[in-house]
């Protein structure tokens, strides 16, 4: 099952790096160093990096897996470790040493000024987490 937001979330997530990688290379067009502009030219792949990563954050449940797809890195949690999805939301998850680990699921956080359909999605999506994890608990 895949989690995402409604698609004008998704498209707000993926301006940050637009809006970033646009400023980078304002930036090194006006730059007067070469180093400037060259530093300006090295940053506009990381901010389409971060365009990207921001449309497709969200949640996968796989079978025996949840895949959390955020802005700056992808967590992979076996279902067995998942103890609870907290209101944040944030999975709460224990590794196999035994370690208590925290992952927040950044594409469900509601935000004051979103529209009552994309604060119910999410929170909609949130709620199926919880669902998800919980017929895992067996």
């Amino acid at each position: 099952m895949e989690l995402v937001p409604v698609f004008a979330n998704r498209l707000a997530n993926t301006a940050l790096g637009v809006v970033c990688g646009l400023g980078c290379l304002a930036y090194g067009a006006e730059a007067g160093p070469l180093w400037a502009r060259m530093a300006a030219a090295a940053a506009v792949p990381g901010c389409a990096v971060l365009a990207v990563r921001g449309y497709r954050a969200g949640v996968r449940c796989e079978g025996e897996r949840l895949v959390v797809r955020g802005f700056l890195w992808t967590r992979v949690v076996p279902r067995a470790s998942v103890g609870e999805v907290t209101d944040f939301p944030a999975v709460r998850w224990t590794t196999p040493d035994g370690r208590n680990r925290w992952t927040p699921v950044t594409a469900f956080a509601t935000v004051s000024g979103e529209t009552g359909g994309a604060r119910s999605r999410k929170l909609g999506h949130t709620a199926r987490l919880r669902r998800w994890a919980a017929r895992g608990q067996g």
